[in-house]
C-alpha cells in the first residue's frame, strides 16, 4: 500500500487537468451518502429527551452534514488511484482531476476542523469528540487501513456512519442513553448487508482495483450467505427498542413491516445465482433490489423512530 502522503506516479494529470467548479467541491462532498448519514445524526438529536434551542440543533445538523462530506472528500484523496479504475467512481472529481489531491485535502481538512470546532462551541465536549471519533473512524480506520487490507472493512468500518445518531443524542442532552447506542448498533448491523449488497454486482470494479470486498476474496455464494446472516442479526437488533420499552406501537409496526422487507429480500439474494453466469446483473436483480430497499428501510426506520417519539 501506498504512503497517503507520498506522491503517486499518477498524480501529474491530476494536477494539469485541475479545473473543478463549484459543482465538483460539492460532489466532493458526497452528498447522497451524506444525506442518510445527516438524516440519523438529526434523528437522534430529535428523539433525545428535553429541548434544544432550534438554532442550536440545525447548526449541530448541519456540523454533522459537513464532518461527513469532509470525511468524504479526505476518502477521495487517498483513494483516488483506486477510484480511477472503477466505473462507478472514474467520474469524481479527485479520481477524473477536476479537483487536485492536495486541494482535496486541504478541503477536508479544513471542513473536519471547522466542523468539531464549531460542534464544541454550539453545543458541548461530548458530540464534539464523538464527530471528531466519526471523522477519524471513517478516515483512519476504514479508508486507510481496512478498505484494502481486509474484506470485513465494511464490517469493522461501518461504524464510521454509526455515530450520527450518537451525535445527535449527545449535542441534545450532553451524554449517551440505551436508545442511541441501539440506534448505533442498527446503523452498524445494517452496513454489510447493504454494501455487501451492492459489491454483488459491483464485483469486477472492485476486483479490477484491487479492494478485498467479500464477492472479490470469497465469492458470491459466501457473499449472498453474510448478506442473510448479518440482515437476520439486524432485524433482531432492530426489535430490541420494543424490548427495551424504548419505543411505541408506532415503530413497532414499522419495523416488523421493514424487517420481513428486508429478510424477503436478503431470502431472495440467497436464492440467485445470475451473478454466477459472469453476465453482469440486470437492473432488477436481487442484489440490486436489495441494495435499493435497505436506503428506504433505514430512512422509514428512523422516521418512525422520529414519529414514535414525538407522538
Amino acid at each position: 500500500m501506498k504512503h497517503p502522503t507520498t506522491p503517486r506516479a499518477d498524480d501529474a494529470p491530476f494536477v494539469a487537468q485541475a479545473g473543478a467548479v463549484a459543482r465538483d467541491w460539492f460532489a466532493l462532498l458526497k452528498p447522497r451518502v451524506v444525506s442518510l448519514v445527516v438524516f440519523t445524526g438529526a434523528a437522534g438529536l430529535v428523539i433525545a429527551p428535553g429541548r434544544i434551542n432550534p438554532l442550536i440543533g440545525c447548526i449541530a445538523v448541519l456540523c454533522i452534514a459537513v464532518a461527513a462530506g469532509a470525511a468524504g472528500a479526505i476518502n477521495m484523496w487517498y483513494d483516488r488511484d483506486i477510484d480511477r479504475l472503477m466505473h462507478r467512481t472514474a467520474s469524481r472529481p479527485v479520481a477524473a482531476g477536476r479537483i487536485a489531491p492536495n486541494d482535496a485535502l486541504a478541503y477536508g481538512l479544513l471542513l473536519s476542523a471547522a466542523s468539531v470546532i464549531l460542534m464544541w462551541l454550539v453545543t458541548n465536549t461530548v458530540a464534539a469528540i464523538l464527530l471528531a471519533a466519526s471523522i477519524a473512524f471513517y478516515v483512519l480506520i476504514y479508508t486507510m487501513w481496512l478498505k484494502r487490507l481486509t474484506p470485513q472493512n465494511i464490517v469493522i468500518g461501518g461504524a464510521a456512519g454509526a455515530f450520527p445518531p450518537l451525535i445527535g443524542w449527545a449535542a441534545a442532552t450532553g451524554g449517551i442513553s440505551a436508545l442511541p447506542l441501539v440506534l448505533f448498533a442498527i446503523v452498524f448491523l445494517w452496513t454489510p448487508p447493504h454494501f455487501w449488497a451492492l459489491s454483488l454486482y459491483a464485483c469486477k470494479d472492485y476486483a479490477r482495483a484491487g479492494v478485498p470486498m467479500l464477492p472479490v476474496t470469497h465469492g458470491a455464494t459466501h457473499t449472498r450467505r453474510q448478506i442473510m446472516v448479518y440482515t437476520i442479526l439486524l432485524c433482531a437488533v432492530s426489535l430490541l427498542p420494543l424490548a427495551l420499552n424504548l419505543t411505541g406501537p408506532i415503530y413497532a409496526v414499522s419495523a416488523i413491516l421493514l424487517d420481513i422487507g428486508f429478510l424477503v429480500c436478503a431470502w431472495r439474494v440467497l436464492r440467485d445465482r445470475q451473478d454466477e453466469t459472469g453476465v453482469s446483473l440486470t437492473r432488477d436483480a436481487p442484489a440490486r433490489l436489495t441494495f435499493r430497499y435497505s436506503l428506504l428501510y433505514l430512512a422509514i426506520l428512523f422516521t418512525a423512530v422520529i414519529v414514535d417519539r414525538l407522538v
